[in-house]
């Protein structure tokens, strides 16, 4: 049974995070309609750290896709240019320096993103578990749209083994995916079916499950019942969160 057979409820949906402080879910949404500050907290330029803000550059798109304006900050110490470099390169958006934000600019929610065990000021703490960097070479030393794949596989609170393997898998799907979006393109047009939707919409509401989008996509990938025009439709949906540039062949030879 497709991952999307579920059919939940679609109606106002809200994004909840895990307030490591706590362990309970709260609403990242403020409840009056205002800015909320998304502030990565980072110390150095380590796959873990990285992670930390590409967690960060997720919350950022996610919200801004239900409408809520947001004010993205990185804070931290220590090798913060070659950060910032590998973070363009993974496809982060640009942060800006949190060194001295103060009181900031009466944001209704502040919600700090933060690798596990860091402190933060007051605010919702995002927690973001360790990567282990097991593959030749340094990070920046792998394809960034592969690298970017296979953080988003695994649920941020869960530590992530990143081997040859791993970088493989992830190039290969990623490959096969941008042909296949290139191909979907072609065929007439169809519209991301409600279930669909409900299912993607939920799953990165619920804690920023971009696993959870995942199987989504490999579900409608796979379904004989669903109109190529309308996996072109869903898989370019769900990059606005996901950020893999899944479009990126369109136009290209064959």
């Amino acid at each position: 049974m497709p991952a999307y057979a579920r059919r939940r409820a679609y109606a106002r949906l809200v994004l909840r995070i895990t307030d490591a402080r706590t362990g309970e879910p709260v609403d990242a949404t403020p409840a009056r309609r205002g800015l909320t500050r998304v502030q990565a907290h980072t110390r150095g330029s380590d796959p873990t750290h990285l992670r930390v803000l590409l967690v960060a550059d997720l919350l950022v798109r996610a919200l801004e896709l239900g409408g809520t304006p947001v004010w993205a900050l990185l804070t931290g110490e220590g090798r913060q240019a070659e950060l910032r470099a590998a973070g363009a390169a993974l496809g982060v958006r640009p942060f800006e320096d949190g060194g001295d934000t103060g009181a900031g600019l009466g944001e209704a929610q502040v919600l700090h993103v933060v690798g596990e065990g860091g402190a933060t000021p007051d605010g919702v703490r995002v927690a973001v578990a360790p990567v282990l960097w097991e593959a030749p070479g340094a990070p920046g030393d792998a394809d960034p749209a592969a690298l970017r794949m296979a953080l988003l596989a695994r649920p941020r609170s869960a530590t992530l083994r990143i081997g040859p393997a791993t970088l493989d898998e992830a190039g290969a799907t990623l490959d096969r995916w941008r042909r296949a979006v290139a191909d979907w393109a072609g065929r007439p047009s169809r519209p991301v079916p409600d279930p669909v939707r409900a299912d993607l919409r939920t799953a990165w509401e619920d804690d920023l499950d971009t696993a959870g989008v995942l199987g989504v996509l490999r579900a409608v990938e796979t379904d004989p019942d669903l109109a190529d025009g309308a996996r072109f439709e869903t898989y370019a949906y769900a990059d606005r969160l996901l950020g893999l540039d899944l479009t990126r062949d369109l136009g290209a030879p064959a």
